[in-house]
């Protein structure tokens, strides 16, 4: 079969491009490569890899999940807002003046809810600038805190989980609520055990924090989650949270906080009892430098507001100084039964006689004394009881260092001699049993044989022996040895019956020396014993607590602790002690408590060596005990009771009576002390017999009908007849009884 007319292409491959040498060479090492070791290496580490991965995300998805749960739990375990504002494990105690004023606070006080709007906003900005920088971007834990933390213990030297913990505001938050477990007693554990577990730093306590964190973050906002931080962080002086901290150091509502005040009461936060301005202010204000530079570095304030705050710091205000209660406060929160005082869990309020400004005047008079009249350097010591004449002490120093809390307080700790300042009771023993101030005692050689102890022989301080001498001027110059003679003549037991009588509750001593003030007791004790004195004759309960109560209740539950007693001594007797006790002040020992244009009556008091000093006494209003001496019994350098002690008196009564009428003492002058009057000169007898007579009575009319010199042998005639009368009543037969006593002991040599 022929071809047709047209010309077929011949079948052929397609054209193909030859390999280089190159790739072939390249491929050719490719495919050795992947037979070879390195594939199987290559093959080995991806299976790890793909293994650790698949592992990785599947315990990153369990572990979430696990987060998840724990945050859920906590989640629905926490309370409303309002219930977790209060952190306290104890009640607090609020104590009022007698004019119902606070001036002190003990125990954990808690000035109320307040939330973060309340506060001044420059202190909430202080606490998150100094606490946690990133509060308001993270979601409760911050990894960058927690690395950043790591590195500064590392760079120190520490371990990785020591010193900085890099724990968030809200994690801190979470610390203070002690993940949710509250205090329970009923488990053995103690308070201190209890909040030490809450502090605890170990690996799993951080991790539970951290996931509680969490929770708080899900459960509450940023300011709420601030505001239980405010409110429950602990800000040292028994002040819970700032509200509180506030108004315990500077003495106002931490809504009016500047920016000193703020930066110092956030930077207690790192060290609220080492921080406390109350302990260190110096270390609170440099501590407070440093929060402010923080608040100025993240733009809370400006640089101009730092340097102000810097070149004015905060300090203590004079009320919250005050606020401390000093020894004062202790003394009444021992009074108190334990249960609603120390260890109260319950808010109590303590109503007491305090009067702040006494407690001024007290406490200005000792500083002035000592920085005054006191060499320098000297580690004497002083306290100063004020109290009025039925028992309740306005005022109290119990030691130099008057802004204290639990310090010793000589004022009612310590027991001390009290040497001459025990002798009127001698002498009211004298006066209940019917002797009077003109009543004479010999100041002679005297001794006295005390079975098992030997011969007793009394000296006075001035080594001399003085005659008859009236018991006025015996006590009035404290002359020893008619002290223990009038002691002896009207017993011991008297003298030991009226002492107790008036509350001094120490042992007395047994033996002649008695009447000498060598037994012990309390300042406390011997200032309400003169206030016994002062009031007529009744014993007295110092007592400084009025009434007790619940916070929030108006039924009390205790009322006045102390007052009148009963009757020692009879008021004529109370009144010659007191006149007795006023010639002291006038013209005697205790002449440096003289006080101006008020009448005044005490008694000095320097025992053996001078290792102590006594000034009590009193006006017609207040009764002030002072006592002074050395904690370690160091005898004092030219010290009695009439010297620094009475001027520290006197100090203390001239601001005392500031601005008080002038009220005369409830004495008796004897009638051997009332000088005979001489009628004045009068030619026409009309003054002269009025003075005599009063002029007004018949008597007086028919003197006047007499002559003057009649009429003037008359009066002088009556008059000594009335000093007859006055004598055999009062006071002839008592001294004769005493000097008939007196010289029985002379002749036996004994009692």
């Amino acid at each position: 079969m022929a071809p047709t007319g047209k010309k077929r292409r011949p079948v052929a491959a397609p054209k193909r491009t030859t390999a280089t040498p190159k790739a072939k060479s390249r491929a050719k090492r490719t495919k050795k490569a992947r037979r070879g070791p390195i594939a199987w290496v290559m093959r080995i580490i991806g299976f790890f890899l793909r293994l650790i991965w698949s592992f990785t995300w599947r315990s990153a998805a369990v572990l979430c999940l696990l987060i998840g749960a724990a945050v859920s739990y906590f989640y629905t375990t926490l309370p409303e807002l309002d219930e977790l504002v209060d952190g306290r494990t104890r009640g607090s105690v609020t104590l009022l003046d007698h004019n119902d004023k606070t001036f002190a606070w003990r125990g954990e006080q808690f000035g109320g809810f307040t939330s973060v709007d309340a506060v001044s906003p420059v202190l909430a900005h202080a606490v998150v600038a100094t606490e946690d920088k990133r509060f308001y971007r993270h979601f409760g834990v911050s990894p960058r805190g927690v690395a950043s933390a790591v590195r500064i213990n590392l760079r120190e030297g520490r371990g990785p989980l020591s010193g900085h913990g890099g724990s968030t505001l809200t994690q801190q938050t979470a610390k203070l609520l002690c993940l949710g477990v509250p205090f329970d007693p009923t488990t053995g554990m103690t308070e201190a055990e209890y909040e030490a577990d809450c502090r605890r730093g170990t690996m799993w306590r951080k991790i539970k924090e951290a996931v509680y964190a969490m929770a708080m973050e899900a459960r509450y906002t940023k300011d709420e989650i601030l505001t239980i931080y405010l409110n429950r962080a602990y800000l040292g002086g028994g002040a819970r949270g700032f509200e509180a901290a506030a108004q315990r150091y500077f003495g106002i509502p931490a809504s009016q906080l500047d920016a000193a005040q703020s930066a110092m009461l956030a930077g207690l936060l790192v060290a609220p009892t080492r921080y406390a301005p109350t302990n260190n202010l110096e270390r609170a204000q440099a501590r407070a430098e440093t929060v402010l530079r923080l608040m100025a570095e993240q733009g809370y304030i400006s640089d101009a507001d730092r340097a102000v705050a810097v070149a004015e710091p905060a300090t203590l205000s004079q009320a919250a100084q005050a606020r401390a209660g000093g020894y004062f406060a202790d003394w009444v929160m021992d009074t108190g039964p334990s249960f609603l005082t120390k260890d109260t869990t319950e808010d109590v309020i303590l109503s007491t006689t305090l009067d702040q400004r006494l407690q001024t005047a007290a406490e200005e008079a000792m500083k002035t004394v000592f920085e005054t009249k006191v060499r320098e350097g000297s580690e004497a010591q002083a306290a100063i009881v004020v109290m009025s004449a039925d028992g309740a002490v306005r005022a109290m120093v119990g030691g130099r260092q008057t802004k204290v809390s639990g310090a010793f307080n000589r004022a009612t700790m310590a027991k001390r001699q009290t040497g001459s300042s025990f002798k009127p009771f001698v002498y009211a023993a004298a006066m209940d049993l019917g002797y009077t101030p003109g009543a004479t005692v010999v100041d002679e050689p005297l001794t006295i044989n005390v079975p098992g102890s030997g011969a007793y022989s009394p000296q006075n301080y001035d080594k001399k022996f003085h005659g008859r001498v009236t018991l006025s001027k015996a006590l009035q110059e404290s002359y020893n040895i008619p002290a223990v003679r009038v002691s002896e003549a009207v017993g011991r037991e008297n003298v030991r019956k009226i002492a107790e009588g008036f509350g001094i509750e120490s042992d007395l001593a047994a033996g002649p020396a008695l009447a000498l003030g060598v037994s012990e007791s309390t300042l406390l004790e011997m200032t309400g014993a003169y206030a016994g004195i002062l009031n007529g004759g009744t014993s007295v309960t110092p007592y400084g607590l009025r009434e007790l109560r619940l916070q929030g209740d108006d039924e009390p539950l205790m009322g006045q602790g102390g007052g009148f007693g009963e009757r020692v001594i009879t008021e004529e007797a109370a009144q010659y002690l007191t006149f007795m006790m006023f010639q002291v002040v006038d013209r005697g020992t205790g002449v440096r408590a003289k006080l101006d244009g008020r009448q005044a009556a005490g008694k000095t008091g320097t025992t053996q060596a001078a290792r102590d000093a006594w000034f009590i006494g009193f006006t017609a209003d207040y009764v002030v005990g002072v006592w002074m001496g050395y904690d370690d019994n160091t005898p004092l350098t030219g010290v009695t009771g009439g010297g620094l002690p009475a001027d520290i008196w006197r100090e203390t009564m001239v601001r005392v009576n500031e601005g008080m009428p002038v009220k005369p003492l409830p004495l008796k002058i004897p009638p051997s002390a009332i000088p005979a009057q001489k009628p004045p000169r009068d030619p026409g007898g009309t003054a002269q017999n009025n003075a005599a007579t009063g002029g007004n009575t018949a008597q007086g009319q028919q003197q006047q009908a007499q002559s003057p010199a009649a009429t003037d042998r008359e009066r002088r005639r009556a008059e000594r007849q009335a000093r007859r009368d006055e004598r055999r009543q009062n006071g002839t037969t008592a001294d004769k009884v005493l000097e008939d006593v007196l010289i029985n002991i002379l002749r036996g040599g004994g009692n």
